[in-house]
């Protein structure tokens, strides 16, 4: 971290960023068998195991860097990956959004370089976190996000070295961990039907599209829809406030 660091990783603060590693190491866990497929599929478009870390370090969000490798020809179509990764990254600004409230009050300084870890989980896991404490922990974040990070790093690599060896690493049903973790991410943010219209929304939206024309496209679709869904119902429900409180 630049300058004198987050002041949340000063002594005092230690077991908040232990409290966020321990909380962090099932979801690390889980989407290990996740980079490793990644990192096997980079290898068999001829990404080396200095061009995956590089990759997966400096774009950390597995949803597009796997559009980016579907894509992923010899050469490469850079403006068309970029494109689509932009795309499926988009979400970044709706979780942002959500964790805005809770960051007011910290420096940006210190806030702006943590948030190039931020996750879908470690997003998840803190946000979840913030809610339940009414306060955003800085060390807790880091402590959940960083060690995310460099498993991510580290298993996309090694990934890129044994899987060429292991053949299609799909058939042994490793790509099932992303969306097993996602679940139970969802199952701990789940706060009723009503709350989870959007959720609804985004998934048939991004469901039908993938059923008509599959492609990167259905995921900002999804996003987009569930945004506006949220907006939609939040101001139809202030309004009925408003008029039963007139009443």
């Amino acid at each position: 971290m630049p300058g004198d660091g987050p002041s949340e990783l000063r002594p005092g603060s230690r077991p908040e960023f232990l409290r966020g590693l321990v909380a962090s190491l099932p979801v690390t866990a889980g989407f290990t068998p996740f980079a490793l497929v990644l990192g096997a599929q980079a290898a068999q478009k001829g990404l080396t195991a200095v061009e995956t870390p590089l990759m997966t370090g400096l774009n950390f969000a597995g949803g597009s860097e796997f559009a980016a490798i579907g894509l992923w020809t010899s050469p490469p179509h850079l403006a068309l990956i970029a494109a689509v990764t932009l795309m499926v990254n988009s979400r970044h600004l709706l979780m942002g959004a959500a964790l805005a409230p809770f960051l007011k009050a910290l420096p940006k300084r210190r806030v702006l370089p943590a948030l190039f870890l931020m996750c879908d989980e470690s997003w998840a896991m803190a946000l979840a976190d913030a809610r339940s404490r009414g306060s955003f922990s800085l060390a807790h974040y880091l402590g959940v996000a960083l060690p995310m990070w460099l498993a991510w790093i580290v298993f996309t690599t090694l990934g890129a070295l044994v899987g060429p060896v292991l053949g299609n690493v799909e058939t042994l049903g490793f790509d099932m961990a992303f969306p097993a973790i996602f679940l139970v991410l969802l199952r701990g943010m789940w706060s009723g039907l009503r709350a989870a219209r959007p959720w609804l929304v985004s998934l048939a939206v991004a469901a039908t599209g993938h059923l008509l024309a599959p492609g990167a496209w259905t995921v900002a679709a999804g996003a987009l829809a569930g945004l506006a869904v949220a907006w939609l119902w939040a101001g139809a429900d202030m309004k009925t406030g408003q008029e039963g409180a007139a009443v």
